[in-house]
């Protein structure tokens, strides 16, 4: 754990910016902050749901056991909120969510929090627009798990890593092979044999985890045509 100042934080939430001083107080004396290292377990399925958790640096797959496999359903980076929807829709968490880089999760006492909610309209609404956006971008990866090839969700999830999460032509990729399986729901051998035709065809290189895209225009078109 480590100590913080929830006011003078560079990272913290947009909804928080509608907070006063003494908001801003009662958050900071009703939360604290703990270092993850990748792999390590920060929100678990079936828990019970006592604290909201916000992702303050690094990125998070945020995963759910279903009958057979581990399902991931979305990777998020910092800084956002994590684990809403079971905060208030259910007392029990229903998925969990799990570094894949070394992060920086603050929790916050559920029952502050709560109240912050109830006696603030602006911190609120807030948080309804993060949660309209997330559901938004979940309707659109949806619509493109059911209707894309997998040579298309491969090139469109490395587009996605590239553009929304690093800002990057080149980055490391922090999900294995079968990671970006579960994600875009198929196997790991289909994703080794796409990653592999794509570096044939000198559309991305790939080593050792490390992605450098190569023609953006060409894999562009494949995730377009999917």
């Amino acid at each position: 754990m480590i100590s913080h100042n929830c006011k003078d934080c560079k990272l913290k939430a947009a909804a928080t910016c509608h907070l006063s001083n003494d908001e801003f107080q009662d958050l900071e004396n009703n939360s604290v902050s703990v270092h993850f290292k990748k792999g390590e377990s920060i929100i678990k399925q079936n828990a019970l749901s006592l604290n909201v958790a916000y992702l303050r640096k690094g990125m998070a797959k945020v995963h759910m056991q279903g009958p057979t496999r581990d399902k991931i359903l979305r990777v998020v980076k910092a800084p956002t909120f994590l684990g809403l929807p079971t905060n208030f829709g259910e007392k029990i968490n229903q998925f969990s969510v799990t570094a894949i880089n070394n992060a920086e999760v603050c929790f916050i006492d559920l029952g502050i929090f709560r109240n912050l909610i109830f006696s603030n309209g602006k911190f609120a609404y807030e948080l309804i627009v993060e949660l309209c956006r997330n559901e938004l971008n979940d309707y659109f990866r949806y619509a493109s798990l059911a209707q894309k090839q997998i040579p298309g969700l491969v090139a469109e999830t490395i587009l996605c890593f590239s553009e929304k999460l690093f800002e990057s032509d080149e980055f490391n990729m922090p999900l294995t092979r079968g990671e970006m399986g579960d994600l875009i729901g198929t196997s790991r051998e289909s994703v080794s044999r796409v990653l592999s035709e794509m570096s044939h065809d000198r559309i991305i290189a790939f080593d050792a985890g490390q992605i450098s895209i190569l023609n953006k225009d060409a894999l562009s078109k494949i995730s377009d045509k999917g």
